[in-house]
């Protein structure tokens, strides 16, 4: 017996018990839920991207999607005539198992196949370290798009779908908390040039990322 406690076994069950404590302590308390302002205000003033069509989702996608909170537009460069197409999804808790859906798994269901995959570095003015974001360049047929997307909930942006799951508990524990949200800027790659594509989208991400910082919860 005491063989078994000293070894590696022993202590990585009592780790896993330990976590799974604190887990259902955390999950177990009412939850506090952040004030949020609403997506549909969202703007972009004093930038060259303007808003110029509104992309509703039907009512089975919103279903499958359970977000509290949706913003889903396309935008336009007024300077260079770039276009790019934005979609955030908040949830204000993932304890009833609303939680938000990767890219990875959406993308491919609409058809839409990963040809690259990767991450990009992103400096944003203000910012003392640069935004790491996952990057995917998508085909569907002929058509391609670059993809860029993040996980965002107290001002933490996390690439890595794990590791957002992570904070989550974390965050359950220490701050009573679950909310997140799921951003997402997609550019169509025109003649194959995926780097311009890539461009745009980082052009955008950070036009886009300080106001968009104001509508979900610190």
């Amino acid at each position: 017996m005491n063989d078994f406690l000293k070894s590696r076994s022993a202590r990585i069950l009592t780790i896993v018990l330990i976590a799974q404590a604190l887990v259902f302590y955390g999950f177990s308390r009412a939850e506090t839920i952040p004030p949020h302002r609403p997506l549909s205000q969202f703007s972009l003033e004093d930038t060259s991207w303007r808003s110029v069509e509104e992309l509703p989702m039907d009512k089975e996608e919103l279903e499958v999607l359970k977000a509290d909170d949706l913003l889903s537009r396309a935008y336009e460069n007024s300077e260079t005539g770039q276009s790019v197409t934005l979609f955030v999804a908040w949830f204000a808790t993932q304890r009833t198992g609303k939680t938000p859906h990767s890219p990875k798994n959406c993308l491919p269901g609409s058809g839409w196949a990963p040809s690259q995959s990767g991450y990009a570095s992103i400096s944003i003015p203000g910012m003392a370290e640069p935004l790491r974001v996952n990057q995917y360049v998508v085909s569907r047929g002929q058509n391609q798009s670059v993809v860029l997307y993040w996980y965002q909930a107290r001002n933490r942006i996390v690439a890595s779908e794990y590791a957002a799951k992570i904070y989550t508990v974390a965050d359950s524990i220490r701050y009573n908390r679950s909310d997140t949200a799921l951003v997402r800027v997609v550019v169509a790659v025109n003649n194959g040039d995926t780097q311009a594509a890539l461009n745009t989208g980082e052009s955008f991400v950070k036009a886009l990322f300080s106001p968009l910082k104001e509508y979900l919860p610190s």
